[in-house]
């Protein structure tokens, strides 16, 4: 019985500890409209070991994915990747553009300095899943463009000339 119980407190530890090997900085949500029904959510993460993120979730949409926005010719395309390597050490950026997550059939609208529950899962090498949850505000521009004034991303909201397959 000791020895189960050791066990289930040891594997809760590794857990927690793991959990905190990953590091997120600077998140937002873009706001919407009423009507709108997804948007994108924003990120730097950074794990000190090697990892993959390997969903998102949130109550605020039906669906979230992470996704990846990348030219092909001279049409933009966005796709839902099944997951996201974060090397060791290294800063993964989740930015308008590139890699992001992506939330649709979004329950209601998100205005402006409101706020988002996200829910973050990785896997290591090892197997070993974990979760970040994180409260992250809405904007309609990046923590660091708001401080600064000015549109930091280049885009203005639209989806022109992406193709999703």
């Amino acid at each position: 019985m000791k020895v189960k119980i050791i066990t289930a407190i040891l594997a809760l530890t590794c857990s927690v500890l793991y959990a905190q090997t990953v590091e997120v900085k600077d998140a937002w949500v873009r706001s919407t409209v009423a009507g709108q029904k997804g948007t994108g959510a924003f990120m730097n993460i950074t794990s000190k070991e090697g990892t993959k993120l390997v969903s998102v979730s949130s109550p605020a949409a039906g669906v979230v994915e992470v996704h990846e926005m990348k030219m092909e010719g001279d049409i933009m395309k966005m796709r839902a990747v099944p997951s996201l390597d974060l090397p060791a050490g290294q800063v993964v950026q989740l930015r308008p553009g590139s890699y992001h997550i992506m939330m649709m059939d979004l329950k209601q609208p998100l205005p402006k300095d409101s706020t988002v529950p996200l829910t973050l899962r990785f896997k290591d090498a090892k197997g070993t899943e974990s979760k970040v949850e994180l409260t992250v505000p809405v904007s309609t521009l990046p923590p660091s463009a708001n401080a600064g004034g000015g549109k930091a991303d280049g885009m203005d909201g639209q989806h022109r000339g992406m193709q999703m397959p």
